[in-house]
């Protein structure tokens, strides 16, 4: 790539039209059976890591997920989030550890090819994301990011960040030629959702939180609505089938970006200072959700809540009791 190559030219590369690196076993011969095998190997390793199995007979049905009484638009959201949180195995999606998913194998499942969705299409929702639940990069095909497709409040940068200049959306820099970046030729977008997946293999790239001051605003809260709020003042807050147990960084309306509904009427307030003095993980994803995985079992319990509540009513009294 010349120097001069804007990150608008790398973000309008065209998606459908990218193919990564493959490798197919011949079964002509042990010999080619090896040596595809090998370069199967090196291209795992290359898109980061070892790659989740595909299932062996995948769905085949164009339902979109939620209610029929939704929109077409919504639909179309709530099958995305779902198949980068939860469905992907079970669809015949092969997404890497970290938990991204190559665009072009997106839309050419059954769900969003019978909507005509397209590569403009996804970077529109992931634009107007408003939790900005996902995270869409451009990659060489030896795995360096050359892109990450600029949502409202990061700008977009060529990897290494330390070695070429930032651009806001809409304007031009060069990429420094010490981020040899010298092709986008064969260049693959992948797609992740930051939060909230049930897949025991996906392994996100989160920051650890050491102490309260690495909460921005201090604070961790999770919403929940007074029909769960029965369960949780007994048995304190659990992961269920996800791999963490969301917190928000305020309440929502309240500079929040995800991590809480705004139909939450139930606000159960964490001491996360004392829950690290117990051992308790907490980490930070992308979009500012407090994440943490509770205890051996799960859950985070109810001795780590500082306080609770009821939008509607004020403070509760007497939960420590129950």
């Amino acid at each position: 790539m010349d120097p001069t190559t804007t990150s608008e030219t790398l973000a309008n590369l065209s998606i459908n039209d990218q193919t990564g690196p493959s490798s197919t076993l011949d079964s002509k011969s042990t010999r080619e059976k090896n040596v595809k095998g090998k370069a199967k190997s090196q291209n795992n390793i290359a898109n980061g890591g070892q790659m989740q199995s595909q299932k062996a007979n995948p769905s085949k049905s164009t339902k979109l997920r939620g209610l029929e009484k939704d929109s077409p638009e919504v639909r179309i959201s709530k099958t995305l989030s779902w198949l980068l949180r939860h469905g992907a195995q079970d669809e015949g999606l092969v997404m890497r550890k970290d938990g991204y998913v190559k665009v072009v194998d997106l839309l050419e499942h059954p769900k969003l090819k019978a909507q005509d969705i397209d590569s403009e299409r996804i970077k529109a929702m992931v634009k107007a994301d408003s939790k900005q639940r996902y995270d869409l990069i451009l990659e060489s095909v030896d795995g360096k990011k050359l892109l990450t497709y600029g949502d409202d409040a990061t700008p977009a940068a060529a990897t290494p960040a330390s070695e070429s200049q930032a651009v806001e959306e809409g304007e031009s820099s060069s990429i420094g030629q010490k981020a040899e970046v010298t092709s986008i030729e064969g260049g693959i977008w992948w797609i992740k959702a930051r939060q909230g997946h049930s897949m025991k293999t996906v392994q996100l790239e989160l920051k650890s939180i050491a102490s309260i001051f690495d909460i921005p605003t201090g604070m961790a809260v999770h919403g929940t609505n007074r029909a769960a709020w029965q369960l949780i003042s007994k048995q304190g807050l659990s992961k269920m089938k996800r791999n963490h147990i969301h917190l928000a960084q305020n309440i929502a309306g309240q500079n929040v970006v995800s991590g809480m509904r705004t139909s939450s009427s139930i606000l159960i307030y964490i001491d996360v200072p004392k829950a690290l003095e117990s051992g308790i993980k907490f980490w930070l994803s992308d979009n500012g959700v407090v994440l943490t995985e509770g205890d051996e079992r799960g859950f985070l319990s109810k001795r780590f809540f500082s306080k609770v509540v009821d939008i509607k009513d004020g403070e509760l009294k007497g939960w420590e009791d129950i």
